[in-house]
Formats: structure tokens, sequence, C-alpha cells
């Protein structure tokens, strides 16, 4: 766990290590969560409160960057241990956290029950007293320290970014990508979008990512996973490869198994993307790294050709 600018960075556990993140912000004794991973992962979330040396009553944010499971599944049992916290979250998806229901059983009808109980857990309503709507340009304050909260759609349209001042970054959730540090090279941080369903946009992704750069930051902090720097590339990466993921569907839109066609290209343009970034081998990345985002992002492309054709 880092504490660059008070900022810590917690491993929620979920799936595999290095793979998930919480961040923990530390001003002047008070503390605000962005991001809790799932269920399973609230006792992490908690002993990095106890390593940080802050008190569960210190608490005054939990903040989610978008209500997906991996981001958003422990909030509800996360806030039942902080007795002063607040919630923020999109106006979109607040109605999620105070009844989680509907977006867990639509989870459930993807993954199955018997994967939501291993993978998440369970979800926990949030009293709809303790829940603020975060609407753009809403700030937060943390002890003298503001936390602006920018309406990022794209990857999702309940999704916010976190502008965090003092450390001149942004608590991007999946806007920013998808970036593993097992990918790293001497080119830096690889990054790929995510698609995930059912909310991609292709044009407001593109508007997002610029807009994140335009406050010139010095930092993001990834979901999956860490704080990546090197950021007008990885924009950069981040704009060609949401274009060729729209062409790759495009492309296989009216063949009678347009998920396969998607799933093979898209596992091909990975590779050859990692090959370019300096990985030794391209197709294993894939194959070890990358199968459950190639599954993910066809499965997201596949929506979205949907809505096109309405």
């Amino acid at each position: 766990m880092d504490a660059d600018y008070g900022i810590h960075t917690i491993d929620t556990g979920f799936k595999c290590p290095h793979f998930d993140a919480a961040y923990l912000v530390v001003e002047n004794g008070r503390g605000a969560f962005v991001d809790t991973g799932t269920h399973h992962s609230v006792p992490r979330l908690l002993a990095a409160l106890d390593e940080a040396g802050a008190a569960r009553e210190d608490v005054d944010w939990v903040i989610l960057t978008h209500v997906h499971l991996d981001h958003a599944g422990g909030a509800g049992e996360l806030m039942r241990h902080l007795p002063n916290a607040r919630l923020a979250v999109h106006p979109r998806g607040a109605r999620h956290m105070i009844d989680p229901g509907k977006l867990w059983a639509s989870a459930t009808a993807v993954y199955g029950e018997a994967r939501m109980k291993v993978d998440y857990g369970h979800a926990t309503p949030v009293d709809p007293a303790r829940v603020v709507e975060a609407w753009d340009g809403e700030r937060l304050a943390l002890a003298g320290r503001e936390l602006a909260c920018l309406d990022t759609p794209g990857h999702a349209r309940h999704h916010i970014c976190i502008w965090d001042e003092r450390s001149r970054s942004f608590f991007t959730g999946d806007t920013f990508g998808l970036s593993y540090r097992e990918l790293d090279t001497e080119r830096g941080p690889f990054a790929l979008p995510t698609t995930t369903p059912v909310q991609f946009d292709p044009d407001a992704l593109h508007a997002s990512i610029d807009r994140l750069l335009s406050h010139n930051p010095q930092a993001m902090y990834l979901t999956h996973y860490g704080r990546v720097e090197d950021l007008v590339r990885m924009a950069d990466d981040l704009h060609r490869s949401i274009d060729a993921m729209v062409e790759v569907a495009l492309a296989h839109a009216e063949e009678p198994d347009a998920h396969a066609g998607i799933a093979e290209s898209l596992a091909l343009l990975y590779a050859q993307d990692l090959a370019a970034h300096g990985v030794a081998d391209g197709r294993e990345a894939v194959r070890t790294l990358l199968e459950d985002d190639v599954e993910l992002n066809t499965q997201g492309l596949m929506v979205w050709l949907g809505q096109r054709r309405r």
C-alpha cells in the first residue's frame, strides 16, 4: 500500500492479485474511499484504514466511480462499518445503491448464482439518507482537500471520475481503460479500453478521455490497475484502440455468429498491439491476461451494435 499525497492503493483481492484496486485518501486525519471492490473486499479496506492510522469514525466519504459490482459491490457493507461516511455516486447510479436488487439480478442473469456468490458475495443496501448524488462539478470536501466529480460517460452512463487537485490526478474507474502492470514494458504502461456491457458509447468515451487530459493531470489512478503516468501517449493509444474495436464490431455485424468473429478479431488486435508495445508474446499475453477482457469487450460491442440498429 503506497501513500503518495495521502493516497493508499488497496488490492481488493477480486479474482487475482493486482487486478482490482480501491483507494483510500487521507487528509489531516480524515478519510475517503474511492471504489470498494466487492462484498468480499471489505476486510481489506478496513485493514488499509487501520494501517493508515485512521479510525472508522474518521471516514467522511465513500465515492463510487460507477456501480459495476467490481467497483461498488462492497459499498453497502463498507458503509455499515463507517458511521459518519456518506456515499457519493452518479445520480443514475444512486438508486442501485439504495436498492441493489435490480443490479444484482442483472449480473446474476449474466454470471449465474454460483459465480455471483463466489466472486461478489452479496449486496447490502445503503440508507438513502446517506447517499449524495454527485452531479457534474460536485465538489466533495475532505478536511480542506477538494475532490471534484466529473461526469464521464462512455464506459457507462453512470460514471464519474474524481479530480484531486492536491495530487493533480484523477481516479478514473474504467474511463481511462485498463492497464495491467504485467504488461508494462520500456514503452511504459499498456492501455486497453473496456467496453463492458451494457452502455458502451465510443463517441462519449473519446470525449471523456479528452476531458480528463484537458486538466493536464500528473497521474491517473485506475481500478484495473494502479497509478499510471505517460498519460498523453496512453490517451492516444486508447483513442486508436476504441476506433479499431468499433471497426472490428462493424466488420462482423452481419455475420451469423458475430460474437465469435468479434472475439477472434479482438484477440488478434490485442496481440498485435501488445507486440507493438514490446510484449514478447502478444498471443500468450492475451490468452493468460486478457481472455476475460476479450469476452467482456465482445459482449459490450454486441450490445452496442444492437442499440445502433434501433
